[in-house]
């Protein structure tokens, strides 16, 4: 069996988060993978299957599914293609570069760069990592919920796990996860920010949709097109995906009430999630009868982040919060 490169990541309860929404809170601490982001889990299970004899990986991304394919291949001992729009913060652009990847930078947004990534896939031989649309992507990503399992035990499962939502791979992961476990009737709370939310736009449209453009601060949270098995899991009765919007600044002040609180750094994409429970949505949600009260246990997804540093912090405050 091929090792992981992904590591089990602690299951936290957070008192703090408790307290606010009247249930235990479990943080499955994505942000501590090796590459700062959940996107490791799918990114190399994928490159185990499909790269092991390639001539190199390119992968295009706003920086979380890059920095975890640049960790791989170096590990791989390939060489590694990195496409980033340019949105992408410099800090991130300088890690991928320190993981040993050739970062180019192409385009406004990630859909830009991710044309880049599918001509010189197709021209210079080189494997696609596709960031979030890939059904190896989903299986390694499910992973996440086996852990979480294991961790709770066999006579506990969650009330609702709440995620965040860029282009659909970690729900999709979330809900292979949850199927593999027994888990499909936990409800999952799929969160995006305003001008970051194609998922959302699609459940409203009835069909997959592409935004006109990425407003959203949320950079890593920018495809303007969903996958398609993300909005069909919506679709599919099978489960209930419940998708919230909320504001940059909602998420940003849920990045500082979480390095306050927990002491942990995470970006934006990673915020929307967090400001479920800290803006009051639960319980909104409880109220509206889309969530049962009481509620089981709360699994948040603490997606992490590799686009974020004090500094970055810094100019988003001022930008959103001043």
């Amino acid at each position: 069996m091929l090792p992981h490169f992904h590591l089990n990541t602690p299951l936290l309860e957070s008192v703090s988060m408790s307290k606010r929404v009247g249930t235990t809170v479990y943080l499955k601490m994505e942000n501590c993978q090796p590459s700062g982001s959940f996107k490791i889990r799918g990114i190399g299970h994928l490159c185990q299957q499909l790269a092991g004899q390639s001539r190199g990986i390119v992968c295009s991304s706003g920086g979380n599914a890059g920095m975890a394919a640049a960790y791989v291949a170096r590990r791989m001992g390939l060489p590694a293609t990195v496409v980033v729009p340019s949105s992408t913060p410099q800090l991130v652009v300088q890690r991928l570069q320190d993981q040993g990847a050739a970062v180019r930078i192409v385009g406004k947004v990630w859909d830009d760069a991710n044309a880049e990534a599918l001509r010189l896939a197709e021209t210079e031989g080189l494997t696609l990592v596709p960031p979030f649309d890939h059904p190896l992507l989903w299986q390694g990503h499910a992973s996440l919920v086996a852990e979480a399992a294991a961790a709770l035990g066999p006579d506990r499962k969650p009330g609702a796990i709440l995620l965040s939502v860029g282009g659909g791979g970690l729900l999709c992961g979330v809900v292979h996860g949850l199927r593999d476990v027994g888990w499909m009737d936990v409800p999952i709370i799929a969160m995006e920010t305003v001008g970051a939310d194609c998922f959302n736009a699609a459940i409203k449209a009835g069909k997959v949709v592409t935004l006109e453009d990425i407003t959203s601060e949320a950079k890593c949270l920018g495809a303007k097109t969903v996958c398609q098995a993300a909005f069909d899991f919506s679709q599919s009765g099978e489960l209930n995906i419940i998708s919230e919007l909320v504001s940059d600044q909602e998420a940003l002040k849920a990045v500082c009430t979480f390095l306050d609180e927990e002491r942990v750094l995470v970006e934006m994409a990673c915020g929307a999630a967090l400001a479920a429970v800290y803006n009051g949505l639960i319980a909104r949600l409880q109220k509206q009868g889309g969530l049962p009260t009481p509620l089981g246990p709360l699994l948040v997804v603490v997606c992490g982040g590799s686009g974020i540093n004090m500094e970055q912090l810094d100019s988003l405050r001022q930008k959103l919060l001043s």
